[in-house]
């Protein structure tokens, strides 16, 4: 497969050319990735959006194939960080180095001076370390001594972590958890799909056979296409009462922030060009409310005890709040688990 070009050096993308774009890249990981195709778009989506991923979930389930195959799938630049608890802040974003030739002290870019930064098991860094990305992943940029160096669109961090085993792991600060646009579960596959895996990756791992069909020049492109899609007044102002009943849900202790409207008409924006429309529906943020949302709010003590997840409380504040239409459910709510599953299927959504 090889990668598409167009006539026009940059903006927008025709719808058609937008579709073969966006399309060629989802094929390209489901040839890793079986029986994903929500997960996988919606990890387009936030790509998109100019957002960074969060990838939680057990051991074994394919979450640093599925960051390592959708880097793959770009011709640009891509890191890899292996999160442990002896990496320092300057192996992620660099260190000035005294050069005894030009008696001057030198910049060594970190690993984080990438178009795609794959950080695999975040949590096993210390507190110190993960702060190292607060401002690449908020502001596009690293400061080191005191000096400012920009980095390059394309930007976007890929995590994942495990959930399950806490021992030798630091909890996510909520103000790294917050930088995270989305947060999604790749779930076991189906028998279907885990026949194909084995079919597929028993003698071989399709991974190494994994070429580009795209570079950092198109999905900036692809980024501009979805930056046009257009927002309703209405859907901004059902945007802002979804995260607001977050801050006032007498089960939740911190609420979701300014910042998650933001990213949640992003990304509501970029799944909508994913599907063919040139506008948001409510439908789009209301499918996106549990993977945008729920990892950046705190339940109270009381809804712990009784152990409320906060997929299930973000999945009730969608179904209590109304539509403008009742529509058909979109297929990107993959963080829809459990109790929150159940809510979003008891809706019809």
């Amino acid at each position: 497969m090889t990668t598409p070009t167009w006539d026009e050096p940059g903006g927008p993308l025709p719808n058609a050319d937008f579709r073969a774009a966006s399309e060629a890249i989802i094929a390209n990981i489901e040839q890793v990735i079986e029986g994903k195709s929500a997960t996988v778009r919606l990890a387009l989506a936030v790509m998109l959006a100019e957002g960074h991923l969060l990838i939680e979930d057990v051991p074994g389930v394919g979450k640093t194939k599925l960051a390592k195959a959708l880097a793959r799938s770009i011709d640009c630049s891509v890191r890899r960080i292996q999160f442990t608890p002896d990496l320092l802040p300057s192996d992620v974003t660099g260190v000035s180095v005294y050069n005894q030739e030009t008696r001057d002290f030198e910049f060594k870019p970190g690993a984080v001076f990438a178009n795609l930064v794959v950080g695999d098991e975040i949590n096993r860094a210390s507190p110190k370390t993960q702060s190292a990305l607060l401002e690449c992943m908020e502001e596009r940029q690293v400061t080191v001594d005191g000096t400012t160096y920009e980095l390059q669109a394309p930007f976007m961090v890929i995590a994942t972590q495990n959930p399950i085993e806490m021992e030798g792991t630091y909890p996510l600060p909520e103000a790294q958890r917050d930088r995270f646009t989305a947060r999604i579960a790749m779930g076991y596959p189906d028998p279907r799909a885990e026949m194909a895996m084995l079919n597929g990756h028993g003698a071989h791992d399709p991974l190494n056979d994994l070429r580009a069909v795209a570079d950092a020049a198109l999905v900036r492109r692809l980024i501009a296409t979805a930056r046009d899609v257009h927002a309703a007044d209405a859907v901004q102002q059902y945007a802002i009462a979804l995260v607001t009943a977050t801050r006032e849900a007498p089960e939740i202790r911190l609420g979701a922030s300014p910042r998650s409207t933001l990213q949640l008409i992003r990304t509501a924006k970029a799944v909508a060009a994913l599907e063919g429309r040139d506008y948001v529906l409510p439908d789009d943020l209301q499918a996106l409310a549990v993977p945008v949302l729920a990892h950046r709010i705190i339940p109270t003590a009381d809804a712990q005890l009784n152990r409320r997840t906060t997929d299930a409380i973000v999945a009730e504040i969608v179904h209590r709040l109304p539509l403008p239409h009742d529509r058909s459910r979109s297929p990107y709510d993959t963080r829809a688990t459990g109790d929150g599953r159940a809510q979003y299927e008891s809706r019809g959504l």
